[in-house]
């Protein structure tokens, strides 16, 4: 078991601080005001390289593995959870186009096609600074995907119509992260036809500018709102069959084959967690300007520090193993303690942010201040399908007491 991280990682995990702390963290309080999409921490993250994060070597990429991500986006958040929030997406569609497909069964002339259409989409993130939002969520569909999916939330809502040349797509997006801001989006969607509804699951690229394609105007959330989260519809899109991101199929069996990634939410609001933790020290110690020195009652708040201290190293290293553990088919007490961690984080984050505030005292809840920040963001942590606290618990006693099918190695 390694505890410590490698040492590529330690380069990537202190690039990553110094963005948090000496770029986005500055401007971070104007984009909450306006509800504004970070580009300038995109273009950071471009200059940096760090767009490149999970693109694979071979392809001009900085190779990092699922770990590797969510120890960066620890990091990321600590400046601006809403950007990291949003990288995630952009690194997860990385990451399931490339590692965890190349652990994923598939025919050889698939996996030689899928090979092809990656090295396209991968050129373009490293050379044109392309990236990704990720339209998951849809409303409440009815059919075999409501009893046969092993995530909670629906996927498939969204339909694809083959056609000559690729596919026509409709359907309706909801929560979309950086809506009409990101390049591309890498829509799930379920083919119209007969066949068993897991080969007909698709993963298709469509670019925002895309004849079709439109957003709702509509986005002033209380916490988590420079991540720009806004309604995507889709009418009558066509996408090129060159524009599947994974081949036919294979979305709906990474779903249930890799169900750690939904735990990559986490790193966000691990990293919030320890930002409001900092936080409070440096209201208290007088370190953050504005904060009032000497500040009164310290012996009388040391034991909360002590608290807040304490909760944050128990999810982190529940949270450090169970990302460690994280591969195609895990074993289904590594899945388990997926689920404890994500809870874990879910808990802790709302409990340590709020506790910031409250012995910092009456001025920390000033807008002046990140602190109520931190605590509106931390509350879209339980929020955050397909792994919400709810969801995520009853997967856990229900695999505990045997009643998912197959022993429930899927979320």
């Amino acid at each position: 078991m390694q505890l410590q991280p490698s040492s590529r990682q330690c380069e990537l995990i202190a690039l990553a601080r110094r963005l948090a702390r000496e770029r986005f963290a500055p401007r971070a309080g104007h984009h909450d005001r306006d509800a504004s999409f970070p580009f300038d921490d995109y273009a950071d993250l471009r200059t940096e390289g760090l767009l490149d994060l999970c693109v694979p070597e071979r392809h001009g990429g900085l190779g990092a593995d699922y770990e590797t991500y969510c120890l960066v986006a620890e990091q990321l958040a600590q400046g601006n959870a809403s950007t990291a929030l949003t990288f995630n997406m952009h690194c997860l569609t990385m990451l399931m186009m490339g590692p965890i497909a190349d652990n994923m069964a598939m025919p050889p002339a698939m996996r030689e096609r899928h090979e092809r259409l990656r090295a396209v989409k991968f050129r373009e993130v490293v050379k044109d600074g392309a990236f990704y939002g990720q339209p998951h969520s849809e409303p409440v569909e009815q059919g075999e995907t409501d009893t046969k999916l092993g995530v909670g939330g629906r996927r498939f809502g969204t339909t694809a119509q083959k056609v000559e040349g690729g596919y026509v797509v409709n359907g309706r997006k909801f929560f979309v992260s950086l809506g009409g801001c990101a390049p591309y989006y890498a829509t799930p969607a379920i083919r119209l036809g007969d066949e068993p509804w897991i080969e007909r699951t698709l993963y298709l690229q469509v670019p925002k500018d895309a004849p079709g394609v439109t957003f709702s105007d509509d986005w002033d959330p209380m916490g988590m709102r420079a991540t720009v989260s806004r309604d995507m519809v889709l009418e009558n899109v066509f996408v090129p069959d060159d524009a599947e991101v994974l081949p036919p199929g294979l979305f709906g069996a990474m779903y249930n084959a890799f169900p750690h990634l939904f735990l990559s939410f986490s790193a966000t609001f691990l990293g919030l967690m320890q930002a409001a933790y900092d936080g409070a020290l440096a209201y208290l110690t007088g370190r953050m300007p504005g904060a009032p020195v000497p500040h009164t009652e310290l012996a009388a708040k040391g034991p909360a520090v002590a608290e807040m201290l304490l909760a944050i190293e128990s999810a982190r290293a529940l949270y450090y193993r169970a990302i460690s553990e994280a591969q195609v088919d895990a074993p289904l007490e590594a899945v388990q303690r997926a689920r404890a961690a994500h809870i874990t984080v879910q808990r802790s984050v709302v409990a340590v942010t709020q506790e910031a505030i409250r012995i910092c005292g009456g001025r920390a809840f000033l807008k002046r201040y990140p602190l109520e920040r931190y605590a509106r963001d931390a509350r879209a942590a339980a929020l955050m399908r397909p792994w919400t606290e709810e969801l995520a618990t009853q997967q856990a006693w229900e695999t505990a007491l045997g009643l998912r099918p197959g022993g429930a190695t899927g979320a």
